[in-house]
């Protein structure tokens, strides 16, 4: 009991000396019972320009609007009509990773394993947009010698 009523006295220590402060949220100055107007959708980067890596097994960058390509379910990835090993030499894409022919255990497919079908799980567009914070990530430096 005696632990119950230090901890209610301490939350409301703490919430009265937190109850005057401008706490910045996602929401900006609109009332919690308001509807903020819809941010900006803002252009994807569509370049085609294979983008640099900051570490070894960093999945690429996809460095084309996709939103033509609907979803991607267990009978449709439109991904895999250019990119795929049967379609690469007419659509000039480059083919999806060896690593993407394997299963769990290791074993080669002939198709694209199921657990890599679903490429925007790693792969991911680009915006162009102001960075929301300033950022000094330095990635690895490239060793020709190891690939990395």
């Amino acid at each position: 009991m005696k632990q119950m009523i230090v901890c209610v006295g301490l939350f409301g220590i703490i919430y009265s000396a937190h109850a005057d402060d401008n706490i910045a949220t996602l929401r900006g100055e609109v009332s919690i019972t308001d509807q903020p107007p819809a941010p900006r959708m803002e252009q994807v980067e569509d370049h085609d320009i294979k983008r640099k890596r900051n570490y070894p097994m960093q999945p690429p960058t996809i460095p084309h609007a996709i939103d033509k390509y609907y979803q991607v379910d267990l009978f449709v990835n439109k991904c895999l009509s250019c990119h795929s090993r049967q379609h690469t030499e007419a659509s000039q894409a480059p083919m999806v990773s060896d690593t993407h022919y394997k299963d769990r255990d290791g074993k080669v497919l002939a198709e694209v394993s199921p657990r890599r079908y679903f490429c925007s799980q790693c792969h991911v567009i680009q915006v162009e947009v102001k960075p929301l914070v300033d950022n000094t990530f330095e990635g690895l430096l490239h060793d020709p010698a190891t690939g990395w």
